[in-house]
């Protein structure tokens, strides 16, 4: 895909979802990453439902850091594996409490050495808790990027590169939120509603689909 078609699809995309952001509910860097952490395997309904309460009982990372992970687990065994997540947050709360005086570090390096927190997870929490440009690249982002074309890789990491290639850095954190917004709305991972979707004609996956169409009926 060209340079052209992609801003064509990024202006169609931020046109149809003007008002895209995280749907995690959070106050603090700490209750975004904590939220973050629990989205895996979960839906953001599931968790905004968990963190509600849970966040009003533990506000921050020393009232976690207190806990003992058996203890966590009642609070959120709502979302999926949550006695690995019960651990993580634990242990991660303990170290920013312990290691960088109860501050969430705002580097990539720091993000992802704490237990529980990879490239997609630091990514969420530095764009939309520290405003740097960065591409999360959850399930929907590496679906959609790759079936529109403007990704071409195989894992999230590889389709991270591509995007932070293909994408100005100054649209890297709304095309995140853009492209989570299409694949939750349209772009789904068994039945994509390519009629309804306003960048079906710049689609290579829709492309790919119409010639085999063709190719069936010659």
């Amino acid at each position: 895909m060209n340079q052209s078609e992609i801003v064509q699809i990024l202006e169609c995309l931020e046109i149809e979802y003007p008002h895209a952001k995280t749907e995690l509910e959070f106050n603090t860097p700490f209750q975004l990453l904590i939220a973050t952490i629990l989205s895996a395997q979960s839906t953001d309904v599931q968790v905004n439902k968990i963190t509600k309460g849970l966040f009003a009982k533990y506000p921050g990372p020393s009232d976690f850091a207190e806990l003992e992970p058996q203890v966590l687990e009642k609070d959120i065994k709502g979302v999926g594996l949550f006695r690995n997540k019960s651990k993580s947050i634990v242990e991660t709360s303990r170290i920013i409490r312990d290691k960088h005086g109860g501050m969430v570090p705002g580097t990539m390096e720091e993000l992802i050495q704490l237990p529980g927190v990879g490239r997609k997870t630091a990514n969420v929490v530095l764009a939309n808790a520290f405003n740097i440009p960065a591409i999360a690249v959850d399930t929907h982002v590496f679906r959609v990027s790759n079936r529109l074309g403007i990704a071409n890789s195989k894992n999230p990491e590889a389709t991270e590169l591509d995007l932070q290639k293909n994408i100005p850095m100054d649209k890297w954190s709304q095309a995140h939120h853009w492209l989570i917004f299409h694949g939750r709305r349209v772009c789904h991972a068994r039945k994509p509603a390519c009629t309804s979707c306003v960048v079906e004609d710049l689609c290579k996956y829709r492309k790919m689909q119409k010639l085999e169409t063709l190719k069936e009926g010659t």
